[in-house]
């Protein structure tokens, strides 16, 4: 079963790209006491997430914290090296770029998938939610191959 509106985001430790290298940041750090957009995509520099998905983000991140929005971010199953390399490639500097890279966070969540046919092995489905001090108050999951419901025009319409 996966989390579901009303749900409280559980407690994990992430990792983020900072200027000494990869840093643990912990769930609590990321939405106690904020409002935040999470929005997962199945790979780092895969297609979808790439030309789509995250460069919605990137574009509307204006319009998004000035509906009272505090942190935007974007996960996937990667380690911070590579996300921090493709929030660089995707000049997504107003976005918290998490990686979870054994996909615990997705398990967690419930919101794991199996990409072995891809040869991607575990990764997270692709969704976005809205988390305000920790409680998941929309969430998103689109069904594979789809950006409808974790886009950024979505999310727009939900703040």
């Amino acid at each position: 079963m996966s989390i579901q509106a009303g749900d409280k985001i559980p407690s994990a430790t992430l990792q983020t790209m900072g200027e000494k290298g990869p840093q643990p940041i912990t769930t609590d750090e990321i939405f106690n006491g904020k409002k935040v957009v999470l929005f997962a995509v199945p790979g780092a520099f895969t297609p979808g997430c790439s030309m789509t998905h995250l460069p919605g983000f990137v574009v509307n991140a204006d319009t998004i914290k000035a509906k009272g929005v505090d942190t935007i971010a974007c996960i996937s199953v990667n380690d911070a090296f590579v996300m921090g390399a493709w929030g660089k490639s995707q000049n997504a500097e107003e976005i918290l770029m998490l990686g979870d890279g054994n996909g615990d966070f997705a398990k967690a969540l419930g919101l794991s998938m199996d990409a072995s046919g891809w040869g991607m092995g575990t990764r997270s489905q692709r969704y976005a939610m809205i988390v305000d001090n920790g409680v998941v108050t929309h969430l998103g999951v689109d069904a594979s191959g789809g950006i409808e419901l974790s886009s950024a025009e979505t999310v727009l319409q939900q703040l």
